[in-house]
């Protein structure tokens, strides 16, 4: 049976002691045995969160990387850089990185060839536009995002990774795609898994929801058969956080 997963992404929220003030906040409220919880923190708030989270069952994550190891990439993180710092995930390809840096399928499959590379776990991000799902593709955009994400990713990398749906006109919106919309692109995205390597592989590989989610929704979210947990924004910043690691009390 797949573990569940809550991973709050701060995204660019928190000066060092804002974060060290709310990771003592939230640590007895996300506690679980139950649940993998990750923290994925600005890069200026790794240091704090690694120190903070010694010896608890959280682990840190970043939001981003570049796929060089080193190199004249002015204001980049390398992945040796993150994995030396104590990080164990990173997210790759989220929506504001696609939309407002420009980033394709092509630099996200080779920041997770790279992650891999590194012994990093990445949470590899797709999604649709309310364009695209009022035309119908949602299913075909979707599949294309997945396919040119793991073009090259061996079988064994590929059951490690954790894929994030989030549709975009559910981030940040306060708007949530019901649990049948959901689960119906979890479930393909199983599905093209199993088409690109096979059921195994597809029964391994823990897919999460993304789109503001909270904890009075986590719960018949995380219940589908094909959601394996949450990618969390802005309810990852509060106490409410708590709620969705201990969804199902």
């Amino acid at each position: 049976m797949r573990r569940k997963i809550a991973a709050g992404n701060w995204k660019m929220n928190k000066t060092p002691q804002e974060a060290k003030a709310l990771i003592q906040e939230l640590l007895p409220l996300v506690d679980s045995d139950e649940v993998d919880v990750i923290f994925c923190v600005p890069f200026i708030d790794i240091p704090v969160a690694i120190e903070l989270l010694k010896g608890s069952r959280i682990s840190v994550g970043a939001q981003n990387m570049h796929f060089e190891d080193k190199g004249a990439f002015t204001g980049e993180i390398s992945a040796k850089m993150l994995y030396e710092s104590g990080v164990e995930y990173v997210i790759i390809g989220h929506s504001e990185r696609r939309q407002y840096f420009a980033e394709t399928d092509e630099t996200v499959n080779k920041k997770i060839l790279k992650a891999f590379e590194t012994e990093l776990i990445p949470i590899v991000c797709c999604g649709e536009t309310l364009e695209q799902r009022e035309a119908g593709i949602t299913l075909e955009w979707i599949k294309g995002q997945i396919k040119g994400a793991f073009a090259g990713v061996c079988k064994e990398n590929a059951a490690q990774t954790i894929i994030a749906y989030e549709p975009i006109w559910a981030i940040g919106t306060g708007k949530v795609a019901t649990k049948e919309q959901a689960e119906e692109v979890c479930r393909f995205i199983r599905e093209t898994i199993c088409e690109l390597y096979d059921q195994e592989t597809a029964d391994k590989i823990r897919i999460l929801y993304g789109g503001s989610v909270t904890g009075d929704s986590a719960n018949e979210l995380f219940s589908m058969d094909d959601i394996d947990g949450g990618l969390v924004g802005g309810a990852s910043l509060k106490a409410d956080f708590g709620r969705i690691v201990h969804y199902n009390k």
